[in-house]
């Protein structure tokens, strides 16, 4: 059996993207040259950028009045940026903290202006607490959510409905369902999660928040400037753009993110019937209606077998699986690229497991 990689982010690609990014390493469109030496401000390169935006926006309905746009930095990088870009209009934000992705967005956003939390504090993250907690300010500039948080596990079944602009990191469950692009202000993804490579991040803004950043705001993060310029007002990350465009093409090929969502449901729900099956042999924190259809984290009851289970996971090539550092545990990421099979065989080894240990 191949190796079956299960990481949360740099995670695995398509393997009909791999081979055609192996056609192109060496010699691109038979242009005589990789992908990776061409120059950002050749029409080779050019077309890749435009293509991949083209894609996108076909993908999801992007409607005409967003811009498309691939940053450096990552999501750490963009937590800063969306801060630096919006916070001028009020000076203060409300941020969600669902999960460690948020809470670090949020940490790094009152750097930059008045943060004012949603939720009720807390270090425990197992749901969207319900609305009649929330504490939302009219005068805010916008307000930021963590679609999926991927070390927690927690996914909002729904987008928040607010008065004013609307920012999704969506990193970790990027199209793996349709979204409707103009209920947002500002939706990003880091790529690494499920739609390429790590080094590039895309963000799509409505074209009313650009042209007001704040003076402290970095070129290089500046949104306003990268829309202007197309994404090359500098060196973009070449070869993670391509490949991401690659990944479009994919994911279109595949029945577009309907498809993605239809898979989705069906991957993850064969592993939490697993763990709800399981006579308590496996557990997870996360209430059922905001568990994570891309990042499934769970523990078995008798925690020190959760070494054994990962040793034998990979010996049976099944990598990748270890809890993040934070919780602990397992943690299995069920990304558009993980197929039925890997999952259906990911399913059999966590029921031979149980058996062998219960």
């Amino acid at each position: 059996m191949d190796t079956i990689n299960f990481g949360a982010g740099p995670a695995k690609l398509p393997r009909e993207v791999m081979c055609k990014v192996q056609r192109d390493f060496l010699n691109y469109e038979n242009s005589g040259i990789s992908v990776v030496e061409m120059s950002h401000r050749s029409a080779e390169y050019e077309k890749i950028n435009n293509d991949a935006q083209k894609e996108l926006r076909s993908l999801l309905n992007v409607p005409e009045n967003y811009k498309i746009i691939f940053l450096q930095g990552g999501g750490t990088g963009i937590f800063a940026a969306v801060a630096m870009n919006l916070m001028g209009r009020t000076g203060s934000a409300d941020y969600f903290v669902t999960g460690s992705w948020s809470s670090k967005a949020a940490k790094e956003a009152s750097k930059y202006g008045k943060v004012n939390l949603v939720l009720p504090k807390t270090d425990v993250y197992t749901e969207v607490p319900d609305k009649s907690t929330w504490k939302l300010d009219p005068q805010a500039s916008y307000v930021y959510y963590c679609a999926n948080e991927t070390i927690h596990g927690v996914e909002f079944p729904f987008i928040p409905d607010v008065d004013v602009p609307l920012v999704a990191d969506m990193s970790s469950n990027f199209l793996s369902r349709p979204v409707d692009v103009s209920k947002f202000g500002v939706i990003y993804a880091a790529a690494q999660k499920n739609i390429g490579p790590a080094g590039v991040t895309l963000v799509i803004i409505r074209e009313d928040l650009l042209g007001n950043p704040l003076p402290i705001c970095p070129l290089i993060l500046d949104f306003t400037v990268m829309a202007k310029d197309n994404s090359l007002h500098n060196t973009p990350p070449t070869f993670g753009v391509y490949v991401m465009g690659q990944v479009f093409k994919w994911v279109t090929e595949q029945g577009g993110v309907e498809e993605m969502e239809r898979l989705a449901k069906l991957k993850s729900e064969l592993i939490y019937s697993t763990i709800e099956n399981s006579g308590g042999f496996y557990f997870t924190s996360v209430k059922a209606g905001y568990r994570s259809r891309m990042n499934v984290p769970f523990r078995i009851k008798n925690s020190e077998l959760e070494p054994e289970f990962l040793k034998e996971a990979k010996n049976l090539k099944m990598i990748q699986l270890k809890g993040h550092r934070l919780v602990g545990g397992i943690r299995a990421s069920l990304y558009n690229a993980i197929t039925m099979e890997e999952t259906q065989a990911f399913k059999k080894f966590m029921e031979d497991f149980m058996k062998a240990h219960k």
